[in-house]
């Protein structure tokens, strides 16, 4: 144990040593190598490597998790819920999944008769049914009669394209204003004839970001000179044919999952059959109804901003419902804009504890800074469906703060410029005034003794060093808490200069019943409680002990000299 002490007192030492010397040496020039040092690499990030996407990822997940604000869903998108209560109330007569088509064929058939605005299908029919190829027909001849269903198709990898015999001109529901041969692609399209001629199709791939998280949805996607839309643009489009949209839109969510309304498949699957309905016979007149999965079993879960188990089904749901409000969330893309404001926070940040130190108003002034920052983005998230990316600012900002300050801890000895440490180890020829100001008060009002102590330096024109104890203090110590000394040093031998220097402390003293008045003061630090003694002396040896008689004799004459 005791080598263990005695290697972190060394190290203690060791540490404290080196800040002398990089303080000595480095001075107050610190903060602003470091400022530079800061702004390289906030350029450096900006234009190549971006590691503040993955703190700004991060950032708007929990601006979004804990809005206040949240657009409420549409009442008019539905889901219909292939849930597990569905699966296992048709597993008995129809199997678990996939069941044969013509449920499903019967089911839009029955709806269809509602006259919903769009049934869209959350289900990629991919294959044919090679058991029930007559359920496939009647499914294929409901599909030709409606002219408001819906379905996915699934883009493929790319690097798959070479392989495909389908040309992207050939894909139902591509766009294109350019003309010329069509290139191979490699998409999974409905099977059902009927679903391909009425081009009533868009893709249904969601692309996470790199972390595994949903938070945009890709709306349409250029093919080789072609527009290949999503099946949440399509469905749009088909309402509103005029739709102007991104390529990706950064998805403004309702909350948390099951906003929408939910119906459960087979039961209204059930009610459908029957000749006396128990569910209204108008319940999805007008309304985007969307047959989607929810099962765990089905495998449709997808990890959002907002929830790590969040339906797929929803998700669409979500895009659709934000095209059709035209209020996805917009991030205003300004990089410079961002840049220019990292870098006013790290240089003005720089130039503040270049001119003044650390202190504890820088901290406040600081701390408020970075608060406001964030409440401007929070509040525009919340009222505006605008993300302003903030993080790369903030923390940029933060990275930097908590470097000079600590640089103005391990320096504070070496960047003291106190009367006191000016005059350590001089020569002769030099005086020393203080101005001793103590307080009877029952609460510590440091602030407010920084805010005399600055007020009073402001009247003076000789310099002096303002000295009081921060913190809350115990034992003797206590006995110099709400206490100011003011000391002036000049070293010289002008005597007239040595009076000027003791005129100014005899009228600072007269002046303070005045100055206590300042409504700053009034309420806090009473004039009432106020003892004040002034003394001065040489300092001819230019050690500590020259300025520990100062002191001792100024608390000496603090005893009775209460105005």
């Amino acid at each position: 144990m005791l080598p263990m002490l005695n290697l972190l007192s060394r190290l203690r030492r060791a540490v404290a040593l080196a800040g002398d010397r990089l303080g000595t040496r480095l001075q107050r020039n610190f903060y602003l190598y470091g400022a530079v040092l800061f702004t390289a690499l906030a350029l450096l990030d900006a234009f190549t490597i971006n590691y503040v996407v993955g703190m700004r990822q991060k950032a708007f997940d929990a601006m979004v998790r804990n809005r206040l604000v949240v657009a409420p869903p549409a009442a008019d998108i539905v889901i219909v819920d292939i849930d597990e209560k569905s699966l296992a109330a048709l597993a008995g007569e129809y199997g678990r999944w996939p069941w044969p088509r013509q449920v499903l064929g019967e089911f839009v058939d029955r709806l269809a008769a509602q006259r919903p605005r769009a049934i869209v299908f959350d289900i990629l029919f991919s294959d044919p049914d090679l058991f029930n190829p007559d359920s496939d027909a009647y499914f294929n001849e409901v599909i030709a009669r409606s002219n408001n269903t819906w379905f996915p198709l699934v883009r493929l990898d790319p690097a798959q394209d070479r392989l495909s015999e389908l040309t992207v001109d050939r894909v139902p529901g591509v766009r294109s204003d350019a003309f010329g041969p069509a290139a191979p692609i490699a998409v999974v399209l409905p099977y059902f004839p009927a679903v391909q001629a009425s081009e009533r199709v868009g893709f249904n791939n969601i692309w996470p970001d790199p972390d595994g998280i949903v938070r945009e949805y890709t709306l349409r996607r250029y093919e080789h000179g072609f527009e290949l839309p999503s099946l949440a643009l399509a469905v749009a489009r088909g309402e509103n044919p005029a739709l102007v949209a991104p390529e990706r839109l950064l998805i403004n969510w309702r909350g948390e999952p099951f906003r929408y309304p939910y119906v459960s498949f087979a039961e209204l699957y059930v009610d459908l059959q029957k000749q006396h309905r128990q569910r209204p016979n108008d319940e999805f007149t007008g309304k985007i109804v969307i047959i989607g999965s929810t099962a765990p079993s089905l495998f449709d879960i997808k990890a959002t901003a907002v929830s790590r188990q969040f339906p797929g089904v929803e998700i669409l749901a979500t895009a659709i419902d934000n095209l059709r409000r035209g209020d996805w969330l917009r991030v205003p893309e300004t990089r410079f804009l961002y840049l220019l404001v990292t870098l006013v926070i790290l240089w003005a940040t720089a130039w503040a504890f270049y001119r003044h130190g650390a202190s504890s108003k820088l901290d406040r002034v600081y701390g408020l800074s970075q608060f406001v920052l964030i409440a401007i983005a929070y509040a525009a998230i919340n009222l505006f469906n605008l993300y302003i990316n903030l993080t790369g600012p903030v923390m940029f900002g933060f990275a930097y703060y908590s470097v000079a300050r600590y640089y103005a801890f391990a320096t504070a000895r070496a960047l003291d410029r106190s009367v006191v440490v000016r005059r350590h180890g001089g020569q002769g020829g030099a005086h020393g005034c203080l101005l001793a100001l103590r307080f009877e008060l029952p609460t510590r009002e440091e602030a407010a003794l920084q805010k005399l102590a600055t007020e009073l330096q402001a009247r003076c024109g000789h310099a002096p060093s303002a000295e009081w104890l921060s913190g809350r203090q115990m034992g003797l110590w206590r006995l110099l808490e709400n206490m100011l000394v003011l000391c002036w040093l000049y070293e010289g031998n002008d005597e007239a200069q040595w009076q000027a220097i003791r005129q100014e402390a005899a009228e600072l003293a007269n002046a303070l019943p005045e100055i206590l008045r300042i409504k700053p003061f009034a309420a806090v630090l009473p004039h009432a409680s106020l003892s004040i003694s002034r003394v001065e002396g040489d300092l001819g040896a230019g050690t500590d002990h020259d300025w520990q008689a100062l002191l001792g004799a100024a608390l000496q004459e603090l005893k009775g000299s209460r105005p």
